[in-house]
């Protein structure tokens, strides 16, 4: 009896305790690549002047993304081209002594104008890439020059806006910024859920059915005085049926119980055959389901007889004539018919 002492609230704690290492986890490794990739300077780049910038010493600093201030962009005549799409328009122009390529959107050079006098862009800092050296290839031929004589005159770096604006890095932001805020939310909440089990989702769930608080509190006093039924992680007292496994935890009153079936599932690997279990679904009202999985034929069968024995009106097993019962109770389609027949008043 002394093990059913807050059992609820202690698995509750349990329960969202596991449920930490995951977002902790991918948090780290969030951090992990901030740490191995320039993450930082993509999603919060710096400004930096044309006059007093190296991008040698920006890419050996792993600062690989910026927005540069430009002046005196000239365009090449050439442009890079992706699956028969312009991707960007190649310009030349001088940062400090340099000469450097500059890739720029479409968009950002309105469809490659001749000259641009002044530009703030966001891009991308890239060493020795494969195109550029083309395009350098292409102009020694043009100007009559000698392939070696133009790369010791013009920047092994090159700003690339494409490379930092496109999808793929566009993608990449709002993933990395989504999930790793989803991650820091999902720790915050569960260490308060562990704090306050109070104001978890399971309690908060009994709210239609009274205040939670008061129906935790009558819960852990009818689990640790008189449970009436108790398998490994599912109780009944007198008024509640109660989960509390590594799954889940659920407090649901016996008297809103609407309907109670089983669902067997065979656990194999190739051809061998290892277990069958079977899951406990329960359906109350207010479109409360409860799930409990993974659990033996005795203890469902033990626990749907007692509750049906224990409120007569609740449907047990699993039959197109129970759905449509439960169906008919608990109103589904009451959302749908609401939006329709405001529908057809405006139209």
């Amino acid at each position: 009896m002394d093990s059913l002492e807050h059992l609820i609230t202690r698995s509750i704690k349990t329960y969202y305790k596991n449920r930490l290492y995951a977002p902790i986890i991918f948090l780290v490794i969030l951090m992990a690549l901030a740490v191995i990739f320039p993450v930082k300077h993509m999603l919060l780049p710096r400004t930096y002047s044309a006059d007093n910038v190296s991008l040698y010493q920006l890419y050996n600093n792993k600062e690989t993304y910026g927005k540069f201030k430009l002046s005196n962009l000239y365009f090449t005549g050439y442009t890079s081209k992706w699956l028969d799409r312009t991707r960007g328009y190649y310009y030349y122009t001088m940062l400090g002594s340099e000469c450097v390529i500059v890739l720029l959107d479409p968009d950002t050079c309105e469809q490659g104008a001749p000259t641009i006098e002044q530009l703030t862009v966001r891009g991308q800092i890239l060493y020795e890439s494969e195109a550029a050296r083309s395009l350098l290839s292409n102009l020694a031929r043009d100007l009559n020059w000698s392939e070696d004589g133009i790369l010791s005159t013009v920047s092994s770096y090159t700003i690339s806006e494409p490379d930092a604006t496109g999808f793929v890095s566009k993608a990449f932001e709002f993933f990395y910024v989504l999930t790793g805020a989803y991650s820091a939310l999902s720790i915050i909440i569960y260490c308060v859920f562990i704090a306050f089990p109070v104001v978890s989702i399971p309690v908060q769930k009994t709210r239609a059915y009274g205040k939670p608080a008061e129906i935790l509190a009558e819960a852990e006093e009818e689990l640790a005085t008189l449970p009436q039924l108790a398998t490994e992680d599912m109780f009944i007292t007198e008024h509640y049926f109660i989960e509390t496994s590594s799954y889940g935890v659920a407090i649901v009153p016996i008297d809103a119980i609407i309907w109670i079936y089983k669902y067997s599932t065979m656990h194999k690997f190739l051809w061998h055959h290892f277990s069958i279990t079977y899951t406990l679904y329960i359906t109350a009202a207010k479109r409360h389901y409860i799930k409990c999985p993974k659990n033996i034929k005795s203890d469902i069968d033990g626990i749907m007889d007692y509750l049906a024995e224990a409120n007569h009106d609740i449907l047990v097993g699993f039959s197109e004539e129970n759905r449509l019962k439960v169906e008919e109770i608990q109103d589904d389609f009451e959302i749908i018919r609401k939006i329709s027949g405001f529908l057809s008043k405006r139209v």
